[in-house]
């Protein structure tokens, strides 16, 4: 493998990394909303959730763009005054690739929330417990193989995500060339076939090696789930 290729597959797992560690707290957080939640507009948060599962990533990175570019008021004040700048940045691949792989997390760890029985939650709250408390002892801990199963997703989604990354970021070698950019590249050139299998084939290992991994976890908190 060329230097170029090794960097490509470092800047991907750094982004995917990224993208599942920003997007699972706000993920969790909104995944129990929806769960056990009771409020005006509920479909409407639920859908702008998943919205992007449905609309072209193109569109999904332009209004990015739109948002969070160097020019607009949102992204002017990012850079000037926090020193954030997302446009054209390996930041702002992991901000699209949060934003495509958010709903597959959120979905994965609402179902799972919404199969804890809530008379547990109940009997710990008729013991005293806040609701902050319930959530971090009961609900989470029964709902974790579907918390894993969620980023697992988001982590797969944001290895392979392309179209939202292209146009938010472009595609800079070094900077924001992941491996769905540089296997587009490698296919524009002649020769360059080679490359693209390579990076293919190493792509299917890292999302193989993850569901692995995920199964083999949720597996293991199973085990111990029954044996207590």
């Amino acid at each position: 493998m060329t230097e170029e290729e090794w960097t490509a597959v470092r800047l991907s797992l750094l982004v995917a990394t990224t993208a599942t560690a920003a997007s699972l707290p706000l993920g969790i957080a909104v995944a129990w909303l929806l769960a056990r939640g009771r409020f005006w507009g509920k479909s409407l948060v639920d859908t702008l959730v998943h919205l992007p599962l449905i609309m072209p990533p193109v569109v999904t990175g332009y209004l990015l763009l739109l948002t969070f570019g160097r020019r607009t008021p949102i992204g002017a004040f990012l850079a000037d005054e926090l020193g954030i700048v997302f446009s054209f940045r390996w930041t702002g691949a992991a901000l699209a690739c949060a934003v495509m792989g958010f709903p597959l997390l959120v979905r994965a760890v609402r179902l799972s929330i919404e199969a804890v029985d809530s008379r547990l939650e109940s009997a710990a709250g008729t013991l005293g417990a806040n609701p902050l408390w319930v959530f971090a002892t009961v609900t989470l801990p029964l709902s974790l193989p579907g918390v894993i199963a969620g980023a697992i997703l988001c982590f797969a989604k944001a290895m392979g995500e392309f179209g939202a990354t292209i146009t938010f970021v472009s595609n800079i070698p070094g900077e924001t060339q992941t491996l769905p950019s540089m296997i587009y590249t490698l296919t524009q050139v002649p020769g360059g076939d080679a490359g693209a299998l390579r990076l293919t084939l190493i792509s299917i290992a890292i999302s193989m090696l993850a569901l692995l991994g995920s199964e083999l976890l949720a597996r293991r908190i199973g085990a111990r789930r029954a044996a207590t």
